[in-house]
């Protein structure tokens, strides 16, 4: 294979690229020169302390954060300011956030028929059966009636990732996911995940559950003050880290 269908090849299978990713807000320079490429299929764990631009960085990804210097590509469409683009981008995008997000006054069922209906036109009982099979498959389909306050932050979270799987999207991002549950809730909604790497989503979860990364991640990124410092697989990141920052991270996190 010569070097142009290589590079052909290399692309179709590339689902994120960002080149030179910078963000500001005023002054404060939170995202700096990222370069970061993200195959079809992969599962990318970020992490890092606090402040340190990891979310921001993956909600550049659906334009929930506008950069203002660099090139990010989704599915080979480069992100752009126009609003068709931005949309085309986010109907590949899934995103489940740290406070679940979901409609209050919208039972289970309803807040995973809403996109479906209104953003691909389905008619509501083709989409209500397919709403029901993606909440059967985060096993919480008995609760499809009820509405998001009767229910638990960990069923809460399942009914979200639910939601996101409706729109069929080619890449999943999590912010987060499990800090705002109690323990008992993580491992319902960690399981879901794991579950899902294993079927072949391409994954970006901003995460501190480094169990989780050890288990299903392809790469492990560590980010401070906006910059990726450290990324390597798994088994190299948490066995040999290369910085000393991480090592100091990593020596905090895993030490309790």
């Amino acid at each position: 294979m010569n070097e142009q269908a290589t590079t052909a090849a290399s692309n179709t299978s590339r689902m994120i690229e960002m080149r030179g990713l910078n963000k500001w807000y005023g002054d404060f320079h939170v995202l700096r020169d990222i370069y970061l490429e993200v195959e079809r299929g992969e599962r990318i764990v970020i992490c890092g302390p606090s402040g340190s631009g990891k979310s921001t960085l993956i909600r550049c990804i659906n334009h929930l954060e506008e950069f203002q210097k660099g090139d990010l590509t989704v599915g080979r469409l480069p992100m752009t300011r126009d609003i068709k683009r931005i949309e085309q981008i986010r109907r590949q995008v899934g995103m489940v956030f740290q406070h679940f997000n979901l409609f209050p006054h919208l039972t289970v069922l309803e807040n995973c028929c809403i996109s479906p209906i209104w953003v691909q036109k389905k008619p509501r009982q083709e989409a209500e059966a397919q709403a029901m099979q993606y909440l059967e498959r985060v096993q919480i389909a008995e609760q499809a009636l009820k509405y998001p306050g009767q229910l638990s932050g960990g069923q809460q979270q399942r009914v979200a990732i639910a939601r996101s799987l409706c729109m069929h999207p080619d890449v999943m991002l999590f912010d987060e996911p499990t800090s705002a549950l109690d323990p008992e809730m993580i491992k319902e909604v960690l399981d879901v995940m794991v579950e899902l790497a294993h079927e072949g989503m391409t994954m970006l979860c901003v995460t501190h559950e480094m169990g989780f990364a050890k288990t299903v991640a392809d790469r492990v990124i560590f980010m401070d003050q906006g910059q990726i410092i450290e990324e390597n697989a798994p088994d190299r990141f948490f066995s040999d880290p290369q910085s000393e920052r991480t090592q100091l991270f990593l020596s905090q996190i895993l030490g309790h």
